[in-house]
């Protein structure tokens, strides 16, 4: 069983860095398409950014340019570099992976915290 474990979150001042990082257990294979999500409470999980099995990256408008997300595929594990942070970007994050390319993320992390004071 694919499990997937987030880790580097934490409270940081905004204007703060943090970095994200994803790592998978239980996986003999190399995880293609993979990504990075958030939620808060009350509302849905949102996309934030994905980076494809080749390298191209996709994210939201409004961590474009602020976030970087990239991959060690030796690793199999996925980075989310998130700097100038606001207090906005505050929320639980998730790390997604799915075993494809164009299939829907079929292995979730369980999150990690971050928190963004003003």
């Amino acid at each position: 069983q694919v499990q997937l474990v987030e880790s580097g979150g934490g409270l940081v001042q905004a204007g703060g860095s943090l970095k994200l990082s994803c790592a998978p257990s239980g996986v003999s294979f190399r995880l293609k398409r993979m990504g990075w999500f958030r939620q808060v409470p009350g509302k849905e999980r949102d996309f934030v950014a994905t980076i494809m099995s080749w390298g191209d990256t996709y994210y939201i408008d409004s961590v474009r340019g602020r976030f970087t997300i990239s991959r060690d595929n030796a690793k199999n594990t996925v980075y989310l570099q998130m700097n100038s942070l606001k207090p906005e970007d505050t929320a639980v994050y998730y790390c997604a992976a799915s075993s494809t390319d164009h299939a829907p993320y079929e292995h979730w992390g369980q999150g990690t915290q971050v928190t963004v004071s003003s």
